[in-house]
């Protein structure tokens, strides 16, 4: 990620170069773009960088716990740093930068709402996509219920993201830079896939754009709900989350919420965004 004033800047293929305004909210340079720019974005940036030589670019996402995290973990911090793009995937993101910023966030830019805004775009623009993370169950189910709603977006591949035997990821590197995916979608929850594409990334020839995604594949299969419409919209999808999934979130709301709320009344401000850090690149 360049940082300049206001903006960020990457390459999007050989001698061309895209920048995007960000605000800093909750200490992360946060992209100031609403849904629908974002999947024009990403589908460009990834067809630009067909045939280029040029590593993927990686698209991330940022929340309450994702603030939460870099705050109090560097390692994880310069991992979202390193990406070229984090959007706001969290409703509490875009109310802060009401309170803050001139110019605040148009919209959350949900990974969830955002792959289909994607999808529906991309087969006018002949982009392929590979779809990556949960297990194998899900991915079928996913990737079934995808086609049948796209039967026109050409999914080149589909795979289970829990790579635990020796040499599994080597196959799948294999199989991915075969056939050659515009956009990888990796869902494997924050840090495995930002770990997983800043570690791949030089390893990942033909791919244009990696889109960290979260538990995105849980919800294309059904296997997971979200929350009603209104809950969306003022915040609150968290606690429907929390309410199905007790055992595993409870506890982890009740922990990121409070600091990332002091993240966001703290750290959210200053038109001019952060410079690089040490070890960035």
């Amino acid at each position: 990620m360049v940082l300049t004033t206001g903006s960020l800047s990457f390459d999007v293929a050989a001698g061309r170069r895209r920048t995007v305004p960000v605000a800093r909210i909750g200490g992360l340079p946060i992209a100031v773009i609403d849904r629908a720019k974002s999947a024009q974005l990403m589908i460009e940036a990834a067809l630009n960088r067909r045939n280029s030589g040029l590593p993927p670019l990686i698209f991330t996402s940022a929340n309450g716990q994702v603030l939460s995290l870099c705050a109090s973990q560097p390692r994880i911090r310069k991992l979202f740093l390193r990406a070229d793009l984090i959007h706001a995937d969290g409703m509490p993101l875009v109310f802060a930068s009401r309170l803050f910023h001139k110019t605040p966030l148009p919209e959350r830019v949900c990974t969830t709402d955002l792959f289909h805004d994607v999808a529906k775009a991309a087969p006018a623009n002949g982009a392929r996509v590979f779809l990556l993370g949960a297990a194998k169950s899900v991915m079928d189910e996913a990737a079934r219920r995808v086609r049948r709603l796209y039967p026109n977006l050409d999914i080149v591949g589909h795979a289970s993201g829990y790579l635990r035997r020796v040499g599994d990821e080597e196959k799948i590197i294999d199989y991915i830079n075969a056939v050659q995916p515009d956009i990888l979608w990796l869902g494997m929850g924050v840090p495995t896939e930002q770990e997983f594409a800043e570690r791949l990334r030089e390893r990942l020839r033909g791919v244009g754009l990696i889109k960290t995604s979260g538990g995105l594949f849980d919800y294309l299969s059904g296997k997971n709900t979200r929350a009603p419409g209104w809950m969306q919209a003022i915040g609150l999808e968290w606690v429907y989350r929390a309410y199905l999934e007790p055992g595993r979130l409870a506890g982890r709301y009740m922990t990121t919420n409070p600091h990332a709320l002091f993240l966001l009344l703290t750290r959210t401000g200053l038109t001019r965004a952060p410079q690089r850090e040490a070890g960035e690149q």
